[in-house]
Order: C-alpha cells, then sequence, then structure tokens
C-alpha cells in the first residue's frame, strides 16, 4: 500500500499539538490508511512501541468516531485529508497501567480536539481554494470555448460543419451522453426540424423534435430560459424515453422567431444539469444563430450577385434571338469539362467555380457591340471584324475594375486564342494562354457549332465532334479536348436540350451558380 504523503500544512498542525502532548511527556505517532507510522515525534522520556499500537489499531477499528482510546489510556483520533485519504493519529503516555485520571483524559482530548479543528479549518481553506481554481478554469474554458466559436465564424463555412464544431466543443466541457441541434430546414416546400449535427446516443429524433421544440416554447412563456427535466431528485415534468435520466434543450432563436434548438440529454460528469450549464448552452446558442443569420444574409448576398450577372449575360444574348441562352450553355459545358479535367490533373473545385463564372461571363464585352454586327448574315467588313475581335479586351476591362473577378479575367480575355496562335485579341500561342480560356474556348465552339446562328444552321451533335477532333492541336488544347470528347456526350447533350432538368443529376443547377458566387467572393 502506498504509504500516505502529509502536505506541509498537515505537517505544520502535526508539529503544533506534538509539542504540547511533548511538553507533558507524551509521544505524538501518526499512522496511515494501511497502519503504516508515517510520523513519530517522541518526548525523549520513553520508546513508543508502534508494533503493539499497530496491532491495536488494527484490532479496533474507529467505525465512525473521531475520537477513541486504545486500551485505556492511549488517545486516537482519524482525521480525513483532501485526497480523501484518512490519518490515524496517537498519542500514546507510555506505560502507565492505565492510572490517567480522567482529568488528564479531558485536558488531552481539549488538547486534541482544539488541533482537530484547526486541521478541519485547514482543510476547509484549502478545498475553497480548490473549488474557485475550478470554477476558474471551468470559466477560462468555456472563454476558449467561445472564443473558438467566434473566430472560426467564417460566412464561407457550411451550416453543417460549424454547428458540428460547436457540438464537438460544447461536450468537451459538459460530458453528456448524446447531443444534437435541430434547424427548421425547407423539405417539399414546408420547414421541417432536421438534425444537423451532433454526436453520442440522442433519443431525441425528428419525429419527437416538434414536440420537443414546443414544450421548449411553453418553458420561455413561463420566463425560463431554458427547457431542463430530471427524474435525479423527482419524476419528469414531460415524458421521455426510458434511456433519459435528465435533459437539457436551448432555442437558437427566441420564441417568435425560433429556427431550431440545442439538446442534449444524460449528463455524465455529475448528478444532473445545472443553471451554469443552462448558461453555457444559451451562450453556445446564441453563436450559432448569430452564424446561421450571417449565412442567410450571405446566401441572399450570393443570389443577388449571381441573379444580378445572369440578367447580365442574358441581356447581351438577347441582343441576338440565335444566341439567347448561350452563355449559361457555355458555363455549363466549361464547367463540365472542368470536372472531367479534374480527374487527371489537379483542378481544385474553386478552380471549377471560376471557370464556370468566367464561362457565364465570356461575352460581356459583346455590350459594346452593336445588334446589327452581332446580327449581320452576310460576310463582315474589316471594320466589323475589329468590333468583334475587340469583345474580349473590352470584357476583361470591364471585368478588371472589380477585385473579385481577378480569376476570371483570364478566361474572358482568352477564350478566343488558339493553340497555334492565330486567335485573338493577343495572338497567345499553346502553353501561353491559361487553362480557364482553353476550357472556355472548347465550350464556347462546342455551342457555337450546335446552335443555329442567322448565317447558318446548326450542326449535328457528331459533326461537332468530327470539327473539335481536326482542331486539337492547332485551334484546341489535346487535353482538354480529350478530356470533353471522353466524356459522356450524349448525356450531356440531352442535359442542356432538357433545359438542365434535375432528372440528369444536376438538380441543383440554379444553386450551383450561388455556389460559385461564393467561391468568388470567399
Amino acid at each position: 500500500m502506498t504509504t500516505h504523503i502529509m502536505t506541509d500544512s498537515q505537517m505544520q498542525q502535526f508539529n503544533q499539538l506534538a509539542h504540547k502532548v511533548n511538553r507533558l511527556g507524551l509521544n505524538l505517532l501518526v499512522f496511515d490508511a494501511g497502519f503504516q507510522c508515517v510520523l513519530r515525534m517522541q518526548a525523549g522520556k520513553f520508546e513508543s512501541d508502534t508494533g503493539r499500537i499497530t496491532e491495536w489499531l488494527a484490532g479496533n477499528p474507529a467505525d465512525d468516531r473521531e475520537f477513541y482510546w486504545l486500551k485505556e489510556q492511549i488517545l486516537a483520533w482519524r482525521v480525513h485529508c483532501e485526497d480523501e485519504s484518512c490519518l490515524t493519529v496517537v498519542v500514546d503516555p507510555g506505560d502507565v497501567s492505565g492510572n490517567q485520571t480522567q482529568n488528564e483524559r479531558n485536558y488531552l482530548s481539549c488538547i486534541v480536539e482544539d488541533t482537530l479543528q484547526q486541521l478541519s479549518d485547514s482543510n476547509k481553506i484549502f478545498q475553497q481554494t480548490e473549488k474557485i481554481s475550478n470554477e476558474l478554469s471551468q470559466a477560462y474554458e468555456e472563454i476558449i470555448l467561445l472564443y473558438n466559436l467566434s473566430t472560426n465564424m467564417k460566412v464561407t463555412q457550411s451550416n453543417a460543419n460549424y454547428l458540428q464544431m460547436a457540438c464537438d466543443q460544447l461536450t468537451q466541457l459538459v460530458q453528456v451522453e448524446g447531443i444534437g441541434i435541430f434547424i427548421k430546414r425547407k423539405a417539399e416546400g414546408q420547414k421541417e426540424l432536421s438534425l444537423m449535427a451532433g454526436s453520442g446516443f440522442l433519443t431525441v429524433d425528428a419525429d419527437s423534435a416538434d414536440i420537443l421544440q414546443m414544450q421548449l416554447i411553453a418553458e420561455m412563456d413561463l420566463g425560463r430560459e431554458a427547457l431542463l427535466d430530471s427524474r435525479v431528485d423527482g419524476p419528469f415534468k414531460y415524458t421521455w424515453p426510458e434511456s433519459v435520466n435528465n435533459l437539457i434543450a436551448v432555442p437558437l432563436g427566441d420564441a417568435n422567431r425560433m429556427v431550431g434548438f440545442l439538446v442534449a440529454t444524460n449528463v455524465l460528469n455529475k448528478p444532473d444539469f445545472d443553471t451554469t450549464d443552462i448558461k453555457l448552452f444559451n451562450s453556445v446558442a446564441n453563436q450559432c444563430m448569430v452564424f446561421i443569420e450571417n449565412n442567410h444574409l450571405f446566401d441572399d448576398l450570393k443570389e443577388l450577385f449571381i441573379g444580378s450577372l445572369k440578367a447580365l449575360t442574358n441581356s447581351i444574348d438577347a441582343k441576338d434571338q440565335y444566341t439567347r441562352g448561350h452563355s449559361e450553355r457555355v458555363a455549363f459545358i466549361s464547367r463540365w469539362i472542368a470536372e472531367r479535367l479534374a480527374q487527371s490533373q489537379p483542378i481544385s473545385e474553386k478552380q471549377i467555380h471560376h471557370i464556370y463564372l468566367a464561362g457565364l461571363l465570356h461575352d460581356i464585352g459583346k455590350i459594346g457591340v452593336s445588334e446589327s454586327v452581332l446580327r449581320k448574315s452576310g460576310r463582315l467588313t474589316d471594320e466589323e471584324m475589329g468590333t468583334i475581335q475587340a469583345h474580349p479586351r473590352i470584357g476583361a476591362s470591364i471585368l478588371s475594375e472589380i477585385r473579385q473577378m481577378d480569376e476570371i479575367v483570364p478566361g474572358v480575355l482568352g477564350h478566343h486564342e488558339r493553340m497555334d496562335g492565330k486567335g485573338y485579341p493577343q495572338g497567345l500561342k499553346g502553353e501561353d494562354i491559361p487553362l480557364v480560356a482553353k476550357i472556355i474556348s472548347l465550350a464556347d465552339s462546342f455551342d457555337a457549332m450546335t446552335s443555329k446562328r442567322v448565317y447558318r444552321d446548326a450542326m449535328s451533335i457528331q459533326h461537332a465532334i468530327e470539327e473539335i477532333e481536326k482542331g486539337i492541336g492547332t485551334q484546341f488544347d489535346e487535353a482538354v479536348a480529350r478530356a470533353f470528347l471522353g466524356s459522356d456526350l450524349e448525356k450531356l447533350w440531352r442535359i442542356i436540350q432538357d433545359g438542365f432538368i434535375e432528372r440528369w443529376d444536376y438538380s441543383n443547377f440554379e444553386e450551383y451558380g450561388v455556389s460559385a458566387v461564393g467561391a468568388l467572393i470567399r
């Protein structure tokens, strides 16, 4: 058994007691829980027989008594320490054959009781200090948690990722069996509560979430900050599954505009949830609510931005009825090519978003070209051809004024360049042409070939494929062309012809533009 190590405070108290009893000619001994003598302070008049005292202690357990007499003349008492161990202190008068008077016994008892009180006070001070230290440590960890939630509040992060981070960090402070965040989301035109984040075994599911929210609102109507229910000290107020011992739920928002709630069941590191948990859970829920509202505002901004871009490109396409929808088709085909090309070379999701937007805006420079030139069915004059060939520079110039468009400009400026250097406006050749421009060049050519124009009918898809094959190495980059030609072009063609309807695995086509703008803004 490990020998007890006494604290400095205990040693000081025992030294004071030993000084008092040694003056009376008595010895002081201290034994640990295994009845090993860990301290001996003798008066010098006799040697205490620690072996015999150990036998007496082992044969006379103290039970719940603090003071008791061994062999009628030896006084013993227990001291409970802050580490939950127990010491036995013994005052040994030597071989006096039980001749101590009652007064002597009373005097010894008074000395011991006085010292015991000092030890008790010392332990209380230690415990209070330890409690305050623990509370300060807990408060510091809570501050760190809220700081982390604030610093990670980036609108470019998804709701699910942020809410999961909040759950994970919260459970580091309050250990629970299960935790979850339910948020109202649109499903088939109606808002329903869905589990967005969580961990552990949570007995609350989507079916019971609506009931829990109504109960939470009822508690808030009574002026409470949370729904706190437990069977630890009495029966439940509400009905819960058999596995639930206690539960806490706090709102995301107020009763009038509650977007969801944070719920946890069965706290593990203490008997029950308490008011401290209510404050902590509410603080985390408030941070989550701020993040969700910021994300909604950011989504509105992205929708406004992509709506403005599409309105602008549609106005350009509308100048010529034969090119109506051209910009959106080129954006989609550019994205299609980039996704296939990404399977063989490093192209990030962010770059794919940029390629899509560059495809959407590639003809923005035509805003400065007259409709008569765009719709002309005959051969263009040199001046008219110069006007047409100026549109990449005009578009790049327009977008270069917008800092967020830096990654888009190369695609707009270079989408009419050729691998053999015979393109325009810069006459770039081969690897000098940016990848985004190579991709848009192919997408633009494919859509132009397969669309009816004022000066010719649309080509068949097979004819367009043959023309692309002919142009590899001269007009088109080989890697880009091979990625395009090696893809499921029949599926691509049906998607385009059907107007990007959802059965072609692009049900989020309208939302994709919003996502692409998000990548642009971040």
